[in-house]
């Protein structure tokens, strides 16, 4: 197994929580640490990665890909700044 170590300094409350929960789960310190981090990190990329709407907003933003608005003045304006940059 290819293994990287991570280094962290914490309280010592803050180790002897963490033990606890390791020994209540029969894992060592390392196993609880990793399985833990790796969870939390998912959570958190999976909370990155998707945008929950009201239904309110889900029913607008339904109805505006159905029938979008025509472009106004500030987006036609942005659109050809763009347009120059590219070509540019």
């Amino acid at each position: 197994m290819n293994a990287t170590r991570l280094e962290i300094r914490m309280k010592p409350d803050t180790k002897g929580l963490i033990q606890q929960a390791a020994e209540l789960r029969n894992q060592t310190v390392t196993q609880f640490v990793v399985a833990t981090l790796a969870e939390e990190a998912g959570k958190v990329l999976a909370d990155h990665e998707r945008t929950v709407l009201s239904n309110r907003d889900r029913d607008l933003f339904l109805k505006l890909l159905d029938a979008p608005p025509r472009p106004n003045k500030a987006l036609r304006k942005a659109a050809e700044d763009y347009r120059k940059r590219r070509a540019g």
